[in-house]
């Protein structure tokens, strides 16, 4: 058991590094070439992994528990949730049409992002299959497909966005931006492909394998919901975050530019750089849930296994946490050839490495089929960041107030996950 958690891992950690450095490379390519247009970009991400988070309906985390415990076919799984998941995400893109307009012009206050959030719908039902696909392989404990198929993903990404977003600047900058959106569905594509190059060999599928299975339907749904829910807050949050911060800071007296430069500078500048080792610590996120789901009834294998993502976790974000904080303006420039949110980044990175703990923690939690519990914190974390946002942004500290905002979530959220670990005796 051990030995393939630590293979697993292992194979999840150099096949997502070499894709985080190829997104790393993606990031700073896309933020020089698009230029101002940065700003449209940022306004629209919330919007996006709401969305994202809306369509998968936690399907890769049900189907991946599924396959850990149960010895269900593989084909009868993804052939009882993907009609349903492709049904759910037609009826979310006709909402997304008729929203937009109301989103762009009276939520956002900037009419530019329409046709981005637009060009959204191009990519959510790939995304929704290749998160369930995922959720197969990971059940499995089958790391390779998902290395590889992120890698080939990235690699996609790059050479599209090389090849065509310059060209589509040439016409607009909001062309540009809802292309390099649209780019997403077939990097998502050739994700898929790789996937069902590592299908068995051997696999015969006849007719009645592709029949919807209403008990095993139920018994996915009833898992993926509750842990949609705890997801779906934490990007409703997030969705509403440069909905107040825009609107508030209007009526404190910021300008509009001030207000869309300095998000942007948050999002594409501050948090990819705060965030880069995350790679290491989701491969072990990722590797927990099923292993911790199989091994329920092995307590001390469990506790043992948390402490030891927990340590590990906390010990890279710590190192990596005190470099940013003293040379946070040389890896700025170095990246992005900027030195805007030097100052984001220090008072950040006094409290990130707490951040780092909070995916081992909910990644155990769930394996231990507690999804509710961390929905309820994510819920609870939710609420008091909009409304520190809230109060913080009144005060006119600028985008401090969602920095402020951001470091309680991350206290609250790790308290009580941590509470409830203890209280099971698995801390």
């Amino acid at each position: 058991m051990k030995n393939i958690f630590i293979k697993s891992t292992l194979i999840l950690i150099l096949g997502t590094s070499l894709a985080k450095v190829l997104g790393f490379v993606i990031k700073i390519l896309f933020t020089r070439i698009i230029g101002e247009g940065i700003n449209i970009y940022s306004l629209i991400m919330p919007t996006y992994s709401l969305l994202i988070a809306v369509t998968q309906l936690g399907l890769p985390y049900a189907v991946s528990c599924i396959m850990a415990k149960n010895n269900n076919r593989g084909i009868h799984i993804l052939a009882s949730i993907i009609p349903i998941a492709l049904l759910f995400n037609i009826i979310i893109i006709v909402i997304i049409f008729f929203f937009a307009p109301i989103l762009s012009n009276s939520l956002l206050k900037n009419p530019d992002t329409y046709y981005p959030i637009i060009s959204i719908c191009f990519v959510l039902p790939f995304t929704s299959i290749s998160g369930i696909i995922k959720g197969y392989y990971f059940g499995k404990q089958n790391m390779l497909p998902n290395a590889i198929s992120n890698i080939f993903e990235q690699v996609t990404r790059l050479i599209l966005l090389v090849c065509v977003i310059p060209i589509l600047m040439k016409f607009s900058v909001i062309i540009a931006v809802s292309g390099y959106i649209i780019i997403a569905a077939a990097a998502e594509l050739v994700q898929i492909v790789i996937y069902l190059f590592f299908a068995p060999k051997n696999l015969k599928i006849t007719l009645s394998d592709l029949k919807i299975r209403v008990p095993l339907m139920n018994e996915i749904l009833s898992l993926s919901i509750p842990s949609l829910s705890g997801r779906l807050f934490g990007n409703i949050c997030y969705f509403f975050e440069p909905i107040i911060l825009t609107n508030i800071l209007l009526f404190v007296g910021y300008s509009t530019s001030f207000i869309s430069s300095e998000y942007a500078v948050y999002n594409a500048y501050v948090i990819p750089v705060l965030t880069m080792p995350s790679f290491f610590t989701m491969a072990l996120n990722t590797t927990l849930v099923p292993e911790v789901s199989k091994n329920y009834k092995n307590p001390q294998y469990i506790k043992s296994l948390i402490r030891k993502c927990i340590i590990v976790s906390l010990t890279i974000a710590t190192i990596y946490c005190i470099f940013l904080f003293f040379k946070s303006g040389t890896l700025l420039n170095i990246l992005y050839n900027t030195d805007k949110g030097i100052n984001y980044i220090k008072v950040l990175a006094i409290f990130f490495p707490l951040f780092y703990i909070e995916g081992p923690l909910v990644s155990a939690l769930q394996g231990l089929n507690m999804s509710k519990y961390t929905m309820n914190t994510t819920v609870k974390g939710c609420i008091v960041k909009l409304l520190c946002l809230t109060i913080f942004s009144f005060l006119s500290i600028g985008i401090y107030g969602l920095i402020i905002a951001e470091i309680i979530n991350i206290f609250i959220v790790n308290y009580l996950n941590l509470k409830k670990l203890y209280q099971l005796h698995y801390i």
